[in-house]
């Protein structure tokens, strides 16, 4: 067979993928960038004739709109905040699961991934009751040390810090099976020669696991980045965005602006705007995996 023959053959068996990608990804996106130039709202919905081209009069106004600016910071806070801490609790976990002393490993494994599998509206709403102010768990617990009850989802100060450990109970358990696998992959004559060596437990971790770890940890840090830009569920279900806009994400401003205001070419616009952070954030997940494969 030619090349040219494996090339159309290769079209063949692609096309059915390559048309269902193209008629619900590629068509849908693009008609989402056309929605941004426009002033596509509630009235346009009923007769198309009310819609107008605005150009870039969107994304203008989204650099004008103080509300995007707390947004972004308040997105930015529970990623820089709570990605790290995500790793961290999920490497430290792998850690002790993969060690020689642990055991039930499967037990543990299973029960620490649940929350990944549960239902992420479901969990919101329990730990919302959790941080009752009168009547949850966490002041109930707190009340025995003589702590005065705390409003953690009332308080613009304590909202976000609350809503990231939800986000960390609830997604630590995905990144610590990853770092499972990629500890499984490391040498275990590299631990037994720096033991022979009297390297202490700290040197082995910093000398031997975090560098060979290196690519699994670029990944992990990467897709958590990825996925907590995208905050939406955790505040709409827990505070609707308050108190005072303090837990207000991109994601849930774009929903309140095309589903409770109707304004979606103006939604379609904060929509591109965020791909475009994401986009630049997986620009620097492929140079940091390229850095590392060298």
């Amino acid at each position: 067979m030619t090349s040219s023959n494996r090339t159309a053959a290769a079209w063949i068996f692609l096309s059915p993928s390559l048309a269902v990608i193209g008629v619900f990804f590629v068509i849908p996106v693009l008609a989402a960038l056309m929605l941004s130039f426009t002033d596509f709202d509630i009235y346009a919905l009923g007769n198309w004739d009310y819609i107008r081209f605005v150009g870039f009069k969107n994304y203008l106004r989204i650099l004008d709109t103080p509300l995007f600016w707390k947004a972004l910071r308040n997105t930015f806070y529970f990623v820089l905040v709570g990605g790290p801490l995500s790793v961290a609790v999920s490497l430290g976990t792998a850690l002790m699961l993969n060690s020689k002393l642990a055991k039930f490993k499967s037990v543990y494994r299973t029960v620490y991934f649940l929350p990944v599998v549960s239902s992420l509206i479901a969990v919101a709403i329990i730990w919302k009751y959790l941080y009752h102010p009168a009547h949850g768990i966490l002041n109930y617990f707190l009340a025995n040390f003589g702590v005065a009850p705390i409003d953690w989802l009332g308080d613009p100060v304590l909202a976000m810090p609350a809503i990231i450990i939800m986000a960390v109970w609830k997604n630590f358990g995905y990144n610590m099976l990853i770092f499972i696998a990629g500890l499984q992959n490391i040498p275990e004559d590299l631990y037994e020669a720096a033991h022979l060596d009297g390297a202490s437990w700290l040197q082995q971790f910093t000398e031997i696991t975090l560098p060979m770890l290196k690519p699994t940890t670029v990944f992990v840090v990467m897709i958590t980045i990825i996925g907590y830009f995208q905050l939406f569920a955790e505040p709409y279900v827990m505070t609707q965005g308050g108190p005072l806009n303090s837990t207000t994400s991109i994601v849930l401003l774009m929903y309140e602006q095309g589903f409770r205001w109707w304004s979606m070419g103006y939604a379609a616009a904060i929509a591109f705007v965020l791909f475009i952070i994401i986009l630049f954030f997986t620009l620097i997940q492929m140079l940091m995996q390229r850095s590392v494969k060298r």
